[in-house]
C-alpha cells in the first residue's frame, strides 16, 4: 500500500471514529452563545493559528456569530510576547476583550495544552481565565485532549490511529469539524457561494 493510500485510509478511520454527539453538543453551545448575543474567541498556535483565522471568517460570515482570533493581531501578539512572555499572550488578550459568561472560547490544538510539560501554556492560562469568568469552552483537539479536554464544556477529540501522524491528522480534522459546525442547520445562517449558485451559469 502506498503512503497516499495509507494516509487516506487513516483519514477515513478517524472520520468514522469521531464522536458525533460531542460535535452536536458543541453546536448546541455555540447556538446558545449566538442567541444570547455572546462572542466566540478562537484560540490556536502554530498551524492552528492559521486555522483559527479561517474559522473566524466562517463563523462570522456563515453563522453570523461575532468571532475573533487573538493571533490575527500580530502587532499586539508580538508586543505582548516581547514584553510579557509567550505564556500570557492569549489570556491578556481575552482580559482586554472582557470575555465573560455570554461568550465562548474555541480551542484548536493538537495537544490541548499542558503546563507541566510547557506545551501551549498560553492556551492553558487562557482557559483558566475563561472558566473563572464563566465563559463556555469548546475544543477540537488531538492526543488525549490535554488541559482543554479536562475543562471543556464540549470537546471533540480527534482519535489517534497512527502515532507518527498525530499532528497532520489532527490539524486536518480541525477544518473538517469546524466546517461541519458552520454547515450545521442549527448554526448556518447564510448560504455558501457554490451551493447557492448551483445550476446557474457561474457554477462549474
Amino acid at each position: 500500500m502506498s503512503f497516499a493510500e495509507t494516509h487516506l485510509k487513516e483519514t477515513a478511520e478517524i472520520a468514522a471514529r469521531i464522536d458525533a454527539e460531542a460535535v452536536e453538543k458543541a453546536v448546541d453551545i455555540l447556538a446558545s452563545v449566538r442567541a444570547g448575543g455572546g462572542r466566540l474567541f478562537i484560540l490556536g498556535v502554530g498551524g492552528s493559528a492559521g486555522s483559527a483565522s479561517h474559522a473566524v471568517n466562517d463563523f462570522r460570515k456563515l453563522v453570523g456569530l461575532e468571532a475573533y482570533a487573538p493571533t490575527d493581531n500580530v502587532s499586539e501578539l508580538t508586543a505582548r510576547t516581547n514584553d510579557e512572555g509567550w505564556a500570557t499572550v492569549l489570556v491578556e488578550w481575552l482580559k482586554t476583550s472582557r470575555v465573560g459568561p455570554k461568550d465562548a472560547v474555541l480551542v484548536l490544538s493538537v495537544g490541548g495544552g499542558n503546563l507541566e510539560k510547557n506545551i501551549s501554556p498560553n492556551i492553558v492560562t487562557a482557559l483558566q481565565h475563561a472558566r473563572q469568568v464563566g465563559a463556555r469552552v469548546v475544543g477540537i483537539v488531538g492526543r488525549d485532549g490535554g488541559y482543554t479536554a479536562k475543562v471543556a464544556d464540549a470537546c471533540v477529540l480527534i482519535p489517534t490511529v497512527n502515532a507518527d501522524r498525530i499532528t497532520p491528522h489532527t490539524e486536518s480534522f480541525h477544518a473538517v469539524v469546524w466546517h461541519l459546525m458552520v454547515s450545521h442547520p442549527r448554526l448556518k445562517a447564510m448560504p455558501t457561494k457554490w451551493e447557492s449558485s448551483a445550476g446557474s451559469a457561474g457554477a462549474r
